[in-house]
């Protein structure tokens, strides 16, 4: 209990650089965190999402009670839902037109799809570039925060006839305790981009998997048409 109480009075007791670097640190590390959980979530929630749309697609029912069960759903189309919403949507909208041949068809409603697809993937990204920053400059950041109280600590023996390590210690111990928060923000960022930039590019795989399976579907549809 002493020791956290130390460490507590270590920090209360820095310098203002020092204080503004352990502030700033902490804010990095609260802001990961928070993104840390909400993309967790976020991911989990798309895989599921995909799994009950995969589940309902590829049971054979018809294609436009899906488009309309989609739409009626009244929440936010989201993932491969939006990515075959909006492909069936175009691919129907350009079928009503005279004259369109199967070719011009199946390029339109891909089109739709890799917009969609191109959305879902840039949301599911988002804030993993934060998460990448907080990790690659918290080191840095602390390191400053070490540099400068090592600094002021040297610079307080300037008149001081008989130096001892006693009188250096608390100074370079607060100046350390930057290092180590840099360190505390940095590894959690790092391990979270590299887990959800993963993950993230997975589900993209499994988006641009389906949209290649749907656009033979709709391939052969238009040929039917014809």
């Amino acid at each position: 209990m002493n020791h956290e109480l130390n460490v507590f009075a270590l920090i209360w007791g820095a310098s203002l650089p020092v204080k503004f670097v352990l502030i700033l640190l902490i804010v990095f590390s609260v802001a990961s965190w928070m993104i840390i959980f909400r993309k967790k979530a976020m991911l989990d929630r798309a895989n599921a999402s995909a799994n009950d749309f995969e589940e309902r697609f590829w049971s054979g029912s018809d294609l436009a009670a899906l488009f309309k069960d989609v739409n009626a759903s009244g929440e936010r189309i989201g993932g491969i839902e939006a990515i075959f919403e909006s492909g069936f949507r175009e691919f129907a909208r350009q079928r009503q037109r005279r004259g369109v041949d199967s070719r011009t068809l199946l390029e339109s409603a891909q089109r739709a799809m890799r917009v969609s697809q191109s959305r879902e993937v840039e949301r599911l990204e988002q804030n993993l570039e934060f998460l990448a920053n907080v990790g690659s400059i918290s080191p840095y950041v602390g390191l400053f925060g070490t540099v400068w109280g090592i600094m002021i600590a040297f610079q307080g023996l300037a008149n001081v006839k008989e130096a001892t390590i006693a009188m250096v210690a608390p100074g370079i111990s607060e100046a350390l305790i930057a290092t180590a928060m840099g360190l505390f923000a940095a590894i959690p960022a790092v391990w979270a981009y590299n887990r959800f930039a993963t993950r993230v590019e997975r589900v993209a795989l499994r988006y641009e998997t389906f949209l290649e399976e749907f656009s033979s579907i709709l391939q052969r549809q238009a040929h039917v048409d014809d």
